[in-house]
């Protein structure tokens, strides 16, 4: 994991925009890995913001049939989903722990079947600890992973309160002197991925619904999926950092 440490003295209080449903999954603690083509530049706490686009009944639709049949695979029936998904708001907040390519989290042993089935993308980001701010407020987003500014952080950081997620997961950390050591199953055993046969029909309809609703935000369509688990705002596939940030004033709704 050495090769994917990455420093994150360059973000103050890192916040990511995405769209709806995803971001309202991911900080309930229903979504478990932020999926990108890029890999995760902070460990620690992200803040999650919500992009401007409505999302769509069927899309919303599609996302939590997803996720009501992986997490069955683990015997848990009874998710409780949000009942609203807001726009243009900062939501709250998730610690990302590490990040792993989609080959090696497919092929992770030590964590459940529903989370291996999260992985369809080619970097996925580990979120644990989900918090969501009691009231969520307007603001604007940005492409990228971009520091909050600090008004908005003082003001977010007060009002959060803990999520109790249906299924919630402690990444593997052997090393307690490094935390970025996540050590997932060596790639020469697949005995624990989950192969298509194991797979039911309403399992491989889900997924499948899942992916259309996703590369409806990728500019490209391409097999990488980029935004199975985010949807990269505009297409967005590398942060984008402060300097050239600050030149284009890039945001989003």
């Amino acid at each position: 994991m050495g090769s994917r440490r990455f420093e994150s003295s360059n973000y103050r209080n890192p916040c990511l925009t995405m769209h709806q449903p995803w971001a309202s999954l991911l900080v309930y603690g229903i979504k478990r890995i932020e999926g990108r083509s890029w890999p995760s530049p902070i460990r620690g706490r992200l803040w999650i913001h919500a992009a401007g686009k409505v999302p769509e009944a069927e899309t919303i639709k599609a996302m939590e049939d997803f996720y009501r049949e992986i997490y069955a695979m683990n015997g848990i029936t009874d998710i409780k989903f949000p009942e609203h998904y807001p726009v243009s708001r900062l939501l709250g907040c998730v610690d990302v722990v590490g990040c792993v390519t989609c080959e090696e989290l497919v092929n992770w042993e030590d964590v459940p079947a529903s989370v291996r089935l999260e992985g369809q993308t080619a970097f996925c980001w580990l979120c644990e600890q989900p918090q969501k701010l009691i009231v969520p407020f307007e603001m604007r987003g940005q492409q990228g992973v971009y520091n909050l500014e600090r008004k908005i952080y003082e003001a977010a950081v007060r009002g959060l309160c803990s999520v109790e997620a249906p299924l919630p997961v402690k990444f593997p950390l052997p090393n307690p002197q490094d935390r970025f050591s996540l050590k997932p199953c060596s790639l020469a055993s697949r005995s624990n991925s989950v192969s298509e046969e194991e797979k039911s029909p309403n399992l491989v309809a889900a997924i499948a619904g899942a992916r259309a609703a996703a590369t409806q935000f990728s500019k490209n369509n391409n097999n990488n999926l980029q935004s199975f688990n985010g949807a990269d705002i505009e297409g967005e596939k590398t942060p984008v950092s402060s300097r050239t940030r600050n030149k284009s004033h890039d945001r989003v709704q």
